[in-house]
């Protein structure tokens, strides 16, 4: 060792410090990669234990929410930006290197944290959870990223709208490629809409309550809480951000909950549908986890009717129990598998059959779906809606009503299934379900309806009605 070696001082190691917020959110993205859990079920009771032991605070619970929400949303768009600033294909980049950068990507790009406050706390969070070495390889790729704004970086590493379209789009907007095409279908072309659809589905989704009647009222509600009205559905409040609904007495109780207003919408226009004869027996085929039937069973009490709610899974058969719970009319859940059902054919007046799908309109919601679904999962799924569609037009009575549903605007989720359902079984007629969501812009040309985020700030419900005549 030279002289000039010995008589340099050594800097004191330095142990990591752990910041709670970025250490929640990397524990909750590495949930979402390594068990394809999602995020909003494992975000909540990981926050709820961070204000356990006093680690958080409201702000830093919001901070939290919004890196593990805003980097998964945004994540095709930051892997395409990480991958201009590695050395290697990102698949062989580490799966744990691969969130911290993430985390560190939605901060410089996404947020508005000064550059080096993002970077420092990025490469702190390396040092405690990935070591030093590596976090010199986040600390060079997160200088790198923060020398350009995201417009820049988008306009380097997507290719051109002219070049290919539906890259360009899933680039700069990150959705996969073949899911900006299915919804681009699905929309019927023209730049500006698809554009402005899949920006819906990177924007955080508003919380919206429902006030099931009978049990409760938007007034009772709104002097609760901060709300908005709701835009469609008379029984939806919306709540200024940062309020908390579980704190709410009447959604503590079950006479309120959490509910999509597009979700809302499908309930009441089934509901509304035009019906001659007896009306006092409903069924939900698909009711889990429940917020479809608790306001389907508050819509049927107050007109003397039953609602058999029926759900494959017995945990979320009990979902369905607990939103039920206290329903003033009468009411009963059972675990069914809605393709081989226990009653008997022309049972009901109503059916609800919000079949399981891909989950592709909810992806603002769930933005890690996108991710996760593949094409070759709607093959999967297809046998499943055909015949639950099937079976909901057997339980439903001659003049009775059936409401297809799906959270998908997919058109191999929608029309098509109920094309062929139709095709295939005969005995019914589609109902012009537009008039049953008045007020509601937009509905398409009928009679089947598509709502969508960037049209009714929804998710991207659909509904069919048919009418059974033979």
């Amino acid at each position: 060792m030279s002289e000039q070696a010995r008589r340099r001082p050594h800097k004191p190691y330095r142990r990591p410090q752990k910041d709670p917020v970025r250490m929640l959110a990397f524990e909750a993205l590495r949930a979402v990669d390594e068990r394809d859990a999602y995020a909003n079920l494992v975000l909540p009771p990981l926050l709820k234990k961070a204000r356990e032991k006093g680690d958080f605070d409201g702000r830093d619970a919001a901070l939290a929410t919004e890196l593990v929400y805003g980097t998964l949303r945004r994540q095709g768009t930051y892997d395409a930006i990480i991958a201009a600033c590695v050395d290697r294909p990102l698949r062989e980049v580490d799966p744990p290197v691969l969130d911290v950068l993430s985390l560190g990507a939605h901060q410089l790009l996404g947020t508005r944290i000064p550059t080096h406050a993002a970077v420092s706390a990025s490469v702190e969070l390396a040092r405690v959870v990935l070591g030093d070495g590596r976090a010199k390889f986040v600390n060079a790729v997160l200088r790198k990223i923060s020398q350009q704004d995201l417009d820049t970086w988008v306009q380097q590493v997507a290719p051109p709208y002219e070049a290919d379209a539906e890259d360009h789009l899933a680039v700069v907007h990150s959705h996969p490629r073949w899911v900006v095409s299915a919804l681009w279908d699905s929309l019927g072309g023209g730049r500006a809409g698809i554009e402005d659809l899949l920006e819906a589905d990177n924007e955080r989704p508003e919380v919206t309550l429902v006030a099931r009647p009978g049990r409760s009222t938007t007034e009772e509600l709104a002097a609760a809480t901060e709300t908005l009205p709701g835009r469609w559905s008379p029984y939806a409040l919306r709540m200024v951000e940062g309020g908390e609904p579980g704190a709410i007495g009447a959604v503590k109780e079950g006479r309120a909950g959490v509910q999509d207003e597009g979700s809302q919408l499908v309930a009441i226009a089934l509901a509304n549908a035009p019906l001659d004869g007896a009306d006092d027996r409903w069924l939900d085929g698909c009711a889990g986890p429940g917020g479809k039937a608790a306001l389907l069973a508050a819509l049927a009490s107050e007109r003397g009717a039953a609602l058999l709610a029926s759900e494959k899974q017995p945990h979320r058969a009990r979902l369905v129990e607990r939103a039920l719970a206290g329903n003033p009319g009468p009411y009963q859940v059972i675990a069914a598998d809605g393709t081989r059902p226990p009653w008997r054919p022309g049972s009901f007046d109503r059916v609800l059959m919000d079949v399981p799908c891909s989950g592709l309109g909810a992806l603002r919601r769930r933005p890690e779906a996108r991710w996760r679904r593949r094409p070759e999962d709607l093959d999967a799924f297809a046998p499943l809606q055909r015949a639950l569609l099937t079976e909901a037009l057997r339980a439903v009575r001659v003049g009775g009503v059936v409401g297809y549903a799906t959270c998908s605007p997919h058109l191999a989720e929608t029309r098509v299934v109920v094309d062929d359902v139709l095709k295939k079984v005969g005995g019914a007629e589609l109902i012009d379900a537009r008039p049953l969501m008045p007020g509601v812009p937009a509905l398409g040309e009928g009679p089947d309806v598509q709502l969508w985020p960037h049209l009714h700030g929804t998710d991207a419900m659909y509904l069919a009605l048919l009418r059974r005549t033979g």
